[in-house]
Parts: structure tokens; sequence; C-alpha cells
């Protein structure tokens, strides 16, 4: 079994808090790490279980042995209350570990937060990182806390990156014996689970509908979202489109990237930028099944800044600092990719799938790093094998740095 990074998280969780949520997609390993802990394990796959949980919520809860994890929690949401109390009654570290592939909090059906008794984890993807078996390694921490120019890069990672892009990290993609394999995958994925998830937790009356504008957002993965031109094309009302993507963020299948704004005499744009939350998914949608595929791919740039963000996303969610993570856009067309903030020290990283770093690549950064008051280091990952400094403060990484 691959080793994952969150382990040591839900380790300190269950030790702190009476309940803790490990919350993510279907299918990324949430079963595989939790059943093999210490503690009575139910799933509310089991007909009998649901069936029991629904008839009586308190008492199921009052009768079940404690230490207890209960998997897809997020079909029995009648038990956060009976919960509440029991916690309220008998509070006791570790007791309740929960898992759902909805965020589960967040469901019309639920009513019931758990606020200061619950810790949510929530988990992704395999990262590059678990995948290559580096899971002591944190990207983000490493570039705050350490000079980028003595940053030691494989370069043989280099070679690995357009594989690790096309399968993204859901643990049965990459597993996969063949393209074709993968995408057969891919296609039962999208069907079996997402579709059923997003009928079993929304009011989703036209399915077809849906589907078509899941594909439709596909294509804006790592760009700002406009829904009046997505409307448009899926010829869909923006109530609708609004409800469609809240669906898609529920089943953590995409993200909300929120800008970045500081008073130095600059307007910033306001909306959000959309990211499909695994490359692999977003490569499968966009019909790119190969490496050459993705090098001839309108979209390729597109896939790039989608994998380092899911990649970005996972180390700033296990980093050991509290970490704020924002795009960069004005409205004289000043943008970078990314920004990482942890105080008054940012990350700014661009993103180019060149084997190639020119200065230019850099002037959005500098131009900012000329208006802020604030510690800027300035990254262009690139499909290159060396950091390369350009100053003090800009460097040249190699993708392979994830991995």
């Amino acid at each position: 079994m691959i080793k994952r990074v969150i382990a040591k998280e839900l380790e300190k969780a269950l030790k702190i808090s009476p309940v803790v949520l490990i919350a993510g997609a279907r299918q990324i390993g949430k079963s595989t790490l939790v059943s093999k802990l210490d503690r009575e394990y139910i799933v509310m796959d089991d007909i009998t279980q649901l069936d029991a949980a629904a008839s009586d919520p308190q008492g199921y809860i009052k009768r079940v042995p404690k230490p207890i994890t209960i998997d897809e929690i997020q079909k029995t949401p009648q038990l956060l209350t009976p919960i509440k109390l029991h916690v309220d009654d008998n509070r006791k570290n570790g007791e309740f570990l929960l898992t759902g592939s909805a965020n589960v909090l967040n469901l019309k059906k639920s009513n019931e937060s758990l606020a200061g008794r619950l810790i949510e984890l929530t988990m992704y993807p395999f990262s590059a990182k678990e995948k290559n078996r580096g899971i002591n390694t944190n990207v983000v921490d490493m570039m705050f806390e350490k000079p980028l120019s003595s940053l030691k890069v494989d370069k043989n990672n280099s070679d690995k990156i357009t594989k690790f892009i096309l399968e993204g990290g859901y643990p049965l993609s990459f597993m996969m014996k063949s393209i074709k394999d993968r995408f057969m995958w891919f296609n039962s994925y999208i069907s079996t689970y997402i579709e059923r998830d997003i009928r079993s937790i929304g009011e989703l009356r036209d399915l077809d509908s849906f589907i078509r504008f899941f594909n439709i957002l596909a294509p804006r993965t790592a760009n700002i979202l406009n829904k009046s031109d997505i409307a448009n094309d899926t010829k869909l009302n923006s109530i609708t489109v609004d409800n469609y993507i809240s669906l898609l963020e529920k089943v953590y299948q995409v993200h909300l990237l929120k800008p970045y704004y500081e008073n130095i005499g600059k307007t910033f744009i306001k909306s959000r930028k959309v990211y499909l939350t695994d490359s692999g998914m977003a490569s499968h949608i966009l019909n790119i099944r190969d490496e050459e595929d993705l090098k001839n791919s309108r979209y390729k740039g597109s896939i790039y800044e989608t994998f380092v963000f899911a990649e970005l996303l996972k180390h700033i969610t296990y980093s050991k600092d509290v970490l704020e993570f924002f795009y960069y856009r004005t409205q004289d067309k000043k943008e970078i990719d990314f920004i990482i903030k942890k105080q008054d020290n940012i990350l700014a990283i661009e993103v180019k799938s060149s084997y190639s770093v020119k200065k230019d690549d850099f002037k959005h950064i500098v131009d900012f790093q000329s208006r802020s008051e604030k510690n800027i280091i300035g990254i262009v990952l690139y499909s290159g094998e060396k950091v390369i400094g350009f100053s003090d403060k800009l460097f040249a990484v190699p993708l392979g740095v994830f991995l």
C-alpha cells in the first residue's frame, strides 16, 4: 500500500477531537486508509447498515461499538445530530471517524455542523510525491524555508512529468496497464460515481444537461470563471450554472481559486478561476490520451497549469504552516498563475510547459515585486532539468520538483 501524507494528519486529529471527518472524491483511497485502523468499521454502502441508521439514528449511534469509523457518511447525514448529542454527553477524543465523498457539512439534508466537536480533513487524489514514495517532502514548505538556489531536482523526473499529468492521481487510473484501460476507467468513473453522487446530493432533473455542462466546463480549467459565457454555451440559465458548479465542488471535482488583492495601485479582477482537481480527469475529458496528444493540444498550457494547481493544493493543505492560496490578475492584464502567501512572504508562481525560460517570463512577477512591500520570490516552473537563478528573487524551477 502506498503511504499517504494525510495519515499523519489523521493521527494527530484523532488525538485532539472527538469527531474527525475525512472528505474527498470517490476512489482516492479513503476507505483503504481508514479500514486498516484498529477500530470498529462500518460502511454505509451496506444496505442493512443504511436502513438501520435511517430507521433509528439516535439509537443506532448509541448501540454501535466505539471508537468507530463510519464510511460514506454522506448517505446518512441524519446521524450527525445523534453524534453531536453523544459527544456532548460523553466527550472522548477519537471516538468517531467519518468519511464522505461529498461535502457532508454543506448538504441540504444536513442541518448539523458539529462546530467545536469536529476536525475536517480534506483528502485528494495521490500527489506526484506520494506516487513516487516521497511523502516526507512538502514542496511548498521547502520553497519557503530553503534558498531556491539550493534545490536539487532529479533530472530524470523531468522525463516523467507528462506521464504523471496524463495519469492524474486516482489510484485506479495510474495503475492501469494501457491507455485504453485508463480511458475506460475514467468513463466509468464519470458515469458510475460522479453522476450517482450528483443525483444523490442535489436536485438534478436533467442528467444530460449536467454532463453537457461538465464537458463544456472542462476546457475552461485554469481560466477565469465566466458564468455568462458558460450559460450561453450550455443553453442553461445562470441559476442552473451556479447549481451545477456548486454540485461539482461538493463532490470535489472542481475548485474555485480566489483572486489576490493588495493595495498597490492596481485594480484587480474579482472573479475566481476554475480548476478541475485532477489533470488526468481533465486530459480525459479533453480527449488527450498520450504524450503526442498533449504536445499538440491547444489545451496544453491549461493542462500543465491544472497539474501544478492540484500539486500545490495538496502541499498547501498538508503544510506545517497556515498558507493562503490565490491567483493574480489586474484589469491591465498583469497575470501570475499562483500566489502562495505566508504572512508577509509570498511565492509568485508562473507555469510554462516549455523546456526553456526567458527573463521576459518573469515580467509580471517583477512588476508585482516593484509595487509590493512584501517579500516576494518569483518562480517560473518549466519542463527543464535545472534550477536557474535570474536574480536573488527570481528562479526557473523544474516541474520535476513535484516528483
